[in-house]
């Protein structure tokens, strides 16, 4: 019995896999963006209700700006690339929450949302869009999507989100806030890291295509890195990747991301 669960198992995994959009990944997909939509839709407004909203000042008009901006490019090159269904998907929204943590975060669908701690680190739009670019690359990459996918199979042993809300509704939301950013769990690392490197790298791809210099990315990470100061923890208890691997990667893929950019 014990052996025709684990190859049933297996069988739905193998059944509930995706491929990541540009990057041709495979990606577990028990869930998808759509069902986890009116999720997102709750906490995105809980989280305005509870934290003051700034967009209305000038670093919260460069935040507005710069994603209207972005979101129109990436939108466009999805339609170029066959992503049409994708790109008509989104519904954007853009907000500065004034908030000490250096941080931002973009929820499935286009909602997203930057804290007042991470402006300092930006300095100008150009690197607001090196954090814009790569936020949107997780709600294009449908990351939440599979890190909820992830979290449900690991933690409640089950692949239907009506049945993981009935079974457990305080552990489905849990799972839901650390998919799209907001909290963390150790079992989720590996996944989070992974999933950090692939918006790096699609995030330099999107603000070259908007009109962005993509070399100010390893800049940021490199003012991300002086602020650490020794201070980040391991790697491999962090759900970022350390700033000069990402620094290292970023440069790596840099010849490709110039190719779309007419600035240069």
């Amino acid at each position: 019995m014990k052996k025709i669960a684990i190859l049933f198992c297996a069988g739905l995994i193998m059944y509930s896999c995706a491929t990541v959009p540009l990057t041709g990944r495979s990606q577990l997909a028990l869930v998808s963006s759509e069902e986890i939509q009116p999720l997102v839709d709750e906490q995105y407004d809980e989280v305005l209700k509870k934290d003051k909203v700034v967009t209305n000042t000038a670093d919260g008009q460069k935040v507005l700006k710069v994603g209207k901006r972005m979101a129109e490019a990436v939108e466009s090159y999805l339609v170029t690339q066959g992503y049409k269904e994708l790109a008509d998907s989104f519904d954007w929204e853009f907000n500065l929450l004034q908030s000490e943590q250096v941080n931002a975060w973009c929820m499935p669908g286009g909602k997203v949302a930057f804290y007042t701690g991470i402006m300092p680190l930006t300095q100008t739009e150009t690197g607001i869009a090196v954090v814009m670019g790569h936020e949107i690359a997780h709600a294009v990459a449908s990351h939440s999507a599979e890190r909820m996918s992830n979290g449900m199979l690991t933690n409640l042993g089950v692949s239907v989100l009506s049945s993981a809300v009935g079974q457990n509704p305080s552990m489905t939301q849990a799972i839901f806030l650390q998919s799209v950013g907001i909290g963390s769990e150790l079992g989720m690392l590996s996944f989070s890291r992974k999933h950090e490197l692939e918006a790096d790298e699609l995030g330099l791809t999107f603000m070259a295509i908007a009109g962005y210099d993509p070399r100010e990315a390893p800049n940021f990470w490199q003012r991300m890195l002086e602020k650490e100061n020794g201070a980040a923890p391991p790697e491999f208890l962090s759900t970022h990747p350390a700033s000069q691997s990402r620094i290292d990667k970023l440069n790596k893929h840099m010849p490709k991301a110039l190719t779309y950019y007419k600035g240069k």
